[in-house]
């Protein structure tokens, strides 16, 4: 099972992160880019590869108790930038000292499971849009296509979503149907109901 870690923005910051970018998608380049469909818009908190499904129940005890651990926390979708010439994003705003921290949680609850070792690395964000591989593409071709995503994700700077209470963690399933992939929550833990600031 192909599973990650996520928290899901409700119905009412979708769609205005969607109407925002709307006429994003009519800009040069974007055409170019795979645009992820709103109904799967998350934000990724972990992802733990390929697991076992016996080794499901463990991450539910281990994901449980994370979820005890940490506070609702308010955001907002703010923003938008990429990662290289590959990836567009919408920013967090809010409490994201919270999530970074949900973030932090997580993976250390799973990283058992996943084997992951390598150092915790955490950029809130939620994906928008992919380029098609880099691989092959020339030089200035990469630059040109680093450019494009710039500008899009400039379009994006005075986005300021409304805010919504983070107030659950899911446990998601990644799977290919019919040449797309399909997420799906296979279980989901509320948050706590304490104050906590930033320390």
């Amino acid at each position: 099972m192909r599973l990650f870690v996520a928290v899901l923005p409700p119905v009412e910051a979708l769609q205005g992160l969607a109407d925002a970018v709307a006429p994003v998608r009519g800009l040069p380049g974007a055409d170019r880019l795979r645009w992820t469909s709103a109904d799967a818009w998350h934000l990724t908190l972990a992802f733990l590869g390929e697991v076992p499904a016996d080794r499901v129940p463990e991450l539910e005890v281990a994901l449980a108790e994370v979820a005890e651990g940490h506070p609702v926390h308010t955001l907002r979708l703010a923003g938008g930038g990429r990662f290289g010439d590959r990836v567009l994003w919408a920013g967090v705003a809010g409490q994201d000292w919270a999530l970074r921290r949900l973030a932090e949680a997580v993976y250390g609850a799973t990283a058992e499971v996943t084997g992951e070792t390598d150092a915790f690395s955490f950029h809130p964000h939620l994906t928008l849009a992919r380029a098609g591989s880099s691989r092959g593409r020339r030089r200035a071709e990469q630059r040109l296509a680093a450019a494009e995503l710039d500008a899009l994700a400039r379009a994006l700077d005075e986005y300021r979503g409304p805010e919504w209470e983070a107030a659950e963690l899911h446990l998601m399933l990644s799977a290919h149907e019919g040449g797309t992939v399909r997420y799906t929550s296979l279980r989901s833990w509320p948050l706590a109901r304490w104050e906590a600031g930033p320390q």
